[in-house]
């Protein structure tokens, strides 16, 4: 991504997706986890939350702070693959979800 404000709208506009795709799919939670789930070192916070809980209260937050500030954004990004992995458990239809993560996670890496 050459314009840096262009690559800017396109991941404001990425993160708006996924979070119309959380609620879109009921997975939109009105009230934050406990301090302590928030805080697991674990990857996704997998000990403490559901898939959907962490990219509600962790990835969309971290990543938008970031954009907000103007920070760099991750070198890498793959949310999707887990994504993909949750819902096949959850045996839930959420193809337009994973895509919007799969698009978010192409940005995110492009944005170097």
């Amino acid at each position: 991504m050459t314009d840096p404000q262009h690559a800017r709208q396109m991941l404001d506009e990425a993160l708006a997706e996924v979070e119309a795709q959380l609620r879109h799919h009921g997975l939109l939670e009105s009230e934050p986890p406990a301090p302590e789930a928030l805080a697991s070192r674990q990857p996704f916070c997998i000990d403490t939350l559901r898939f959907p809980q962490w990219v509600q209260f962790v990835f969309l937050p971290q990543l938008s702070e970031r954009l907000n500030a103007d920070d760099p954004m991750p070198d890498y990004c793959e949310v999707a693959p887990m994504a993909e992995e949750y819902f096949r458990t959850e045996q839930m239809a959420a193809d337009a979800f994973i895509e919007a993560l799969r698009e978010l996670d192409r940005l995110v890496t492009a944005s170097h």
